[in-house]
């Protein structure tokens, strides 16, 4: 499908049980398992293409995984050299995380992505691991892929990030995990915090007092996982901004995590007046429930603090933002320009396609709130800039080209959507 035509609806109630499994924890579970000692079981995977590039390479590196489209096992007794180039697909998750998995590992590596990914920087996470002893080779100086990673021996570390990322301390992490002594990670501002979460659970020695990550290498392999895959607020995220600007809309979005690092997103539509309550049903390697989101009028509001904490749900907020009263602003965003797309240089792209009135900085937007007009948008193969704008498009109609990257992330989106309106797929 290349594009689809988004027709406008005038209210809808919906219960949803099938939001796509997170797709951060859905990477780590594979990855993790790695690690440990025994048999990880694990439920709900998310099967996006992203994910499943992670399972994949996990099998080329050497473990044994059974999956009976239910469960996946895993199991595996270290980390082996491939002969297969690993491709991490679309996934800077997967990529940046797989550099601190094998960096320590006895082989040789080479970890590559499609077009979008091959364009990411990956200094950010080669330079400190070249720093403590990583050999790692690429193009511009290993900031792009193809990387090439030959296992060596890492020196312990106290490393003071400049940038709040949870796939730079997660890369990280996993490199401190297999390092000669006691690691320390800093961080300017707290970013999301699953690894450190899931690693605790699994028996790893990870403390976190602030902004400040304590890592004591093991000792031995870790307990397997046990964990059953919540549904990704970020995916939940787009109907929640549904309900919010669709009048007399309500939706309620099951098992999803409650992560306070994951739902800041949530947390600035209640800010707007979305009316958003949350209702916790289990807690163990996460804080999970259910999450319902009622529409209200709008009002502008900024977002300039915990900006890690809802980055992936900016282009969506932003829909909201659009539809909002007043003048809404987005700050300290510049990590936005190094996403799937450069998101901020997107979002007012497309917002100005449907009439609104938008002002791009180096670090965010200004957005004045107004009517939606149906446009024409290309997604510039951004999945979360393709369904915030065909989220838009329950307001006013609207047409999304380049829809494949969807895949990458919500495979069932649409099947979602078709419950609130009709969509004309080409």
């Amino acid at each position: 499908m290349s594009s689809v035509k988004i027709t406008p609806t005038n209210t809808f109630s919906l219960n949803i049980a099938d939001i796509a499994p997170d797709k951060s924890i859905s990477h780590r579970s594979v990855m993790f398992a790695m690690l440990a000692c025994g048999k990880s079981e694990i439920r709900n995977f998310l099967r996006a293409e992203d994910t499943l590039n992670s399972l994949e390479i996990v099998k080329n590196l050497g473990a044994e995984v059974e999956d009976d489209g239910e469960v996946i096992k895993i199991s595996s007794d270290g980390i082996k050299e491939s002969f297969e180039v690993l491709d991490c697909g679309n996934s800077g998750t997967g990529m940046r995380l797989f550099c601190g998995l094998l960096s320590s590992a006895n082989g040789h590596f080479v970890l590559t992505g499609d077009k979008y990914l091959r364009s990411r920087p990956m200094k950010r996470v080669t330079s400190p691991l070249m720093s403590i002893g990583a050999k790692i080779d690429g193009r511009d100086d290993a900031n792009l892929a193809p990387l090439s990673i030959r296992g060596a021996s890492l020196k312990a570390f106290d490393y003071e990030s400049k940038i709040a990322s949870a796939q730079v301390k997660s890369c990280m992490i996993l490199a401190a995990l297999r390092a000669d002594g006691i690691c320390t990670y800093i961080e300017p501002e707290l970013s999301r915090d699953h690894t450190e979460r899931m690693l605790k659970g699994m028996g790893a020695s990870v403390e976190v007092d602030g902004l400040k990550t304590t890592i004591t290498p093991m000792k031995e392999l870790l307990n397997p996982l046990d964990i059953r895959v919540p549904a990704d607020p970020s995916s939940a995220f787009f109907f929640a901004v549904a309900a919010a600007i669709t009048p007399h809309a309500n939706v309620t979005l099951e098992g999803v995590t409650l992560n306070p690092t994951r739902i800041e997103a949530f947390k600035a539509l209640e800010r707007m007046g979305a009316d958003i309550t949350y209702e916790l049903t289990d807690n163990k390697y996460e804080p999970i429930g259910n999450i319902t989101v009622k529409s209200a009028p709008l009002k502008a509001i900024t977002v300039e603090e915990n900006i890690s904490w809802l980055i992936d749900e900016l282009p969506a907020l932003s829909i909201a933002m659009a539809c909002a009263e007043g003048e809404s602003v987005v700050k300290n965003a510049e990590e936005l320009r190094v996403k799937e797309s450069d998101r901020i240089s997107t979002v007012v792209e497309g917002l100005c396609s449907c009439g609104i009135e938008v002002h791009e900085y180096k670090d965010g937007y200004r957005i004045v709130g107004g009517e939606l007009k149906s446009a024409t948008v290309d997604s510039d193969g951004d999945h979360r800039i393709a369904m915030s704008f065909i989220i838009a498009g329950l307001r006013c109609g609207m047409n999304v080209s380049d829809l494949e990257c969807i895949n990458t992330s919500f495979p069932n989106f649409f099947d979602i959507l078709e419950k609130i309106t009709k969509i004309d797929k080409n």
